[in-house]
């Protein structure tokens, strides 16, 4: 690992939002239950761990009852740059699905173009990159 990665305590909801973020971004999934892992502490089909590996990684499990799940304020997980700009619009445009725009993806008066987006999840996202030189 080469940074930080980000780790989501979903509330009863890892299995749908990671596969979600999987049809987003691409990757390998892997899912494991508290069955899987010999768990008793929750329903047996919970999501325990959960990675989605690829170009986008991002890790997570349903959070405990009575655990904390997510919720964000003041925080947005960057795209910025990190692919094609035909890429960076299919993948604002999926996490908008069901979610909500709150500033389009498009030119800025600075000459960048950025966007941003809460998915279904409750993600904040912001997408963007750089004008061709």
């Amino acid at each position: 690992m080469t940074g930080p990665q980000i780790y989501i305590n979903f509330p009863g909801t890892a299995r749908e939002a990671l596969t979600f973020y999987a049809g987003v971004f691409g990757g390998e999934l892997s899912l494991h239950t508290l069955e899987d892992f010999g768990r008793l502490d929750g329903p047996p089909g919970a999501i325990a761990h959960g990675v989605l590996d690829g170009v986008v990684v991002l890790a997570g499990s349903d959070a405990p009852e009575g655990g904390t799940s997510v919720r964000f304020e003041g925080l947005m997980l960057s795209l910025l740059g990190t692919a094609q700009p035909d890429i960076l619009h299919g993948w604002f445009n999926k996490l908008a699905d069901g979610g909500k725009v709150i500033d389009p993806l498009a030119p800025k008066p600075w000459g960048a173009s950025d966007g941003q987006v809460i998915d279904r999840h409750g993600l904040h996202w912001l997408v963007g990159y750089e004008p061709e030189p």
